[in-house]
Parts: structure tokens; C-alpha cells; sequence
């Protein structure tokens, strides 16, 4: 129960940032709610059930517009992004039923495809989408430091739902059916566990919030395009985020979120021009160095002092 209780603490204060009145400090800390929804969300699937979904993209970029045209036809914010958290869950679920047959590098490259597809679509239903133009969405008449802090708090409430089903799905029977797949998943169908039931709804659960936080994305910057909300980048930084902090563990996602993007930053100030070669090498030393991550690493060492106290 400690683990669980200290996340939620560290979202309490987190919560706290808008009172320092720094719309930077907000900007990063829905920058960091953002990569806690995806990381948290792709753990799911990808640490717990161990299949390397590349999927996260395209659930992001079908919430976004989603999102937007809903937007657009004069739906309020919240009710477009529960429609985009929802229909993304409804696109997941037809996928996975399709694509959850394969394995490995068969299925890593059938989740990767979704976004290309989903890419083609909308750059080619310009009457809905705009196409490759892009799609502008209602302009939102409040100061803003109050959008600020709507959209701060907003993606921060979505992390936290992400964090508590993620909490969710660790403590319960989804978890340990997971887990037995991600260790053998021949094993546990002969002992009676429905894996393929099972790997659809952890594809699902992987995609709610993700679609959601595109959706609500797309309010916060206004404008999107293709290009941008389909970026195959979408698909990796939660990956190397969840690999930081330590996947397949509660907690790994949310601390390699935080990792990942104060390292981001810090390239970015500094090494402007080369800032992708260096952001880069940073990240594939520290996965090297921490191939369990930041979780994995501190466990392991208390397990290393707990066996040394033992045995004195």
C-alpha cells in the first residue's frame, strides 16, 4: 500500500504547482502529466503482458481528432474527450482482436502499421479532417493563465485515473493473468487463463486514456496536424520512459515520465542543435546501465543490503 499512497502524494503536490503563478512550471507539469498518461497506459500491455506495442500513436492521434472535429461541431471540451477516450478504446479492442494472435516482432510491427494507416486516413479526408492543412479548434475565451491552469489540471487528472487503473490492474486478477503471459503464455492457457481475453483488454486498457489525452491535447495547443499527433515519436517516448523507471512495476512509468522529461529539457536548453543525438545517447546509456530500471535498481539493492544484514 506505501507505493500507491506515495504516488498519489507526489500528485497532491504536484497539484500545488499553479500557486507559484510560473506558466512554465505548468507547462512542464502537463507536459509531465501527458507522458505519465502514455507511459502508464503503454505499461499495461507492453510491461505487464510484455508485448511490444507500437500502438500508442495512433490511439494518441485518433483521440486528438477526435477530439477536434468534436470540438469543432460544438461538443464542450470534457464530453470530446471522453468520446475520443472511449471511441479509442472501441478502435483498440477490433485491433487487438485481430492483431493479439501474433507475437513478438510480428506484432510490434502489425501495432506499428495502425498509426500509418490511421496517418493516411485523416491526410486524406480533408472535408472532416483538413488533411494535411491541419484542423484549427475553437478558440477558448478565458485569460490565459486560467487555460493554464485548466489544462494543467485536467491532464493531471488524467494521470491520476491512469495511475489508479494501472493500480487497478496490478493488484488484481488482470495483473496476474498478465504476468503469467508475459512468463509463458503457452503455460497459462493449459492452466485455464483465456490469454487472448485477457491481452485484448490490457490493449484496451492501453488505449482509454491515451485517446482521452490526445483529445485533451489537442484543446491545450488549439491546432493539429497529421504529422504531429501520429509522430512516431508518440510511440517511443513512452516505451523509453516506462524502460527507465522500470517496467511491468507501478510506480517505473511515473518516475521514468519525471527522468525522461528533465533530461528533455535539459538537452533541449543546452544542445539545441543536437539536441535528438544527444537526448538519444543519454537515454540508451541509462538504459544500458539500468536495463530494470530506476524501480528494479533501488529494489535490488535493498533486496543486496536486506541479505548482507542477514548474514551479519
Amino acid at each position: 500500500m506505501k507505493r500507491p499512497v506515495i504516488a498519489l502524494i507526489a500528485f497532491a503536490i504536484i497539484a500545488c504547482l499553479p500557486l507559484l503563478g510560473d506558466n512554465y512550471l505548468l507547462r512542464l507539469g502537463t507536459m509531465f502529466a501527458m507522458y505519465a498518461v502514455l507511459a502508464q497506459s503503454w505499461n499495461i500491455i507492453g510491461g505487464y503482458a510484455g508485448y511490444p506495442s507500437f500502438a500508442t500513436a495512433a490511439f494518441f492521434g485518433l483521440g486528438a481528432y477526435t477530439g477536434a472535429i468534436l470540438q469543432g461541431f460544438g461538443w464542450p471540451m470534457p464530453l470530446a474527450w471522453v468520446a475520443a477516450g472511449l471511441l479509442a478504446a472501441v478502435f483498440a479492442g477490433a485491433m487487438g482482436s485481430a492483431i493479439l494472435h501474433l507475437k513478438g516482432h510480428y506484432f510490434a510491427i502489425a501495432s506499428l502499421v495502425l498509426a500509418e494507416v490511421l496517418l493516411e486516413v485523416t491526410t486524406s479526408w480533408t472535408s472532416l479532417t483538413g488533411g494535411g492543412m491541419g484542423l484549427n479548434l475553437p478558440i477558448i475565451r478565458m485569460s490565459i493563465a486560467a487555460q493554464a491552469r485548466l489544462f494543467f489540471w485536467s491532464m493531471l487528472g488524467l494521470a491520476v485515473l491512469t495511475f489508479l487503473m494501472s493500480w487497478y490492474v496490478s493488484a488484481g486478477r488482470i495483473g496476474f493473468a498478465l504476468r503469467c503471459i508475459r512468463q509463458n503464455e503457452d503455460a497459462s492457457s493449459m492452466v485455464g487463463i483465456n490469454t487472448t481475453r485477457y491481452k485484448v483488454v490490457a490493449f484496451v486498457m492501453s488505449s482509454l486514456f491515451v485517446g482521452a489525452a490526445g483529445a485533451l491535447y489537442a484543446s491545450w495547443v488549439f491546432y493539429i496536424e497529421p504529422p504531429d499527433v501520429y509522430s512516431v515519436m508518440t510511440t517511443i517516448r513512452p516505451i523509453v520512459m516506462t524502460m527507465l523507471g522500470g517496467a511491468g512495476t507501478l510506480l517505473g512509468p511515473v518516475i521514468g515520465s519525471a527522468i525522461f522529461l528533465v533530461i528533455e529539457e535539459v538537452v533541449w536548453r543546452n544542445f539545441l542543435s543536437v539536441h535528438a543525438a544527444v537526448l538519444g545517447i543519454l537515454i540508451v546509456g541509462l538504459i544500458f546501465y539500468l536495463p530494470n530500471g530506476i524501480v528494479g535498481a533501488v529494489a535490488r539493492r535493498f533486496r543486496k543490503r536486506g541479505a548482507e544484514n542477514g548474514e551479519t
